[in-house]
């Protein structure tokens, strides 16, 4: 059983910086692949970033690319996402998920762990 915590969220000024922490306990962190969803106030839950378990390969959406930044520390058992230029469209609360896999899909039910979320408000 993995359980995922996330921190470093809160409000911040258009074109601004955060960095996200995702951290796990349980289990062996480095087999597991890693997303960062998001949820914004009345839209679906969507895909934001995702890092295999090596650390090697990692996926973005079309939205973030160029922006954000997903990095892991297995020696920590922490996934991190740096956050710049944010926007006011990036104000959602954003949530980490893990997988027991190589493979680090865009759809947080093929994961089989998440955490509670940390709220992210960028203000115009």
């Amino acid at each position: 059983q993995v359980q995922l915590v996330e921190s470093g969220g809160g409000l911040v000024q258009a074109g601004g910086s955060l960095r996200l922490s995702c951290a796990a306990s349980g289990g062996t962190f480095s087999t597991y692949a890693v997303g960062w969803f998001r949820q914004a106030p009345g839209k679906e839950r969507e895909f934001v970033t995702a890092i295999r378990r090596s650390g090697g390969i990692t996926d973005y959406a079309d939205s973030v690319k160029g922006r954000f930044t997903i990095s892991r520390d297995n020696a920590k058992n922490t996934v991190y996402l740096q956050m710049n230029s944010l926007k006011p469209e990036d104000t959602a609360v954003y949530y980490c998920a893990a997988r027991s896999s190589l493979w680090a899909p865009r759809t947080i039910d093929d994961y089989d762990y998440r955490g509670q979320g940390t709220q992210v408000t960028v203000s115009s």
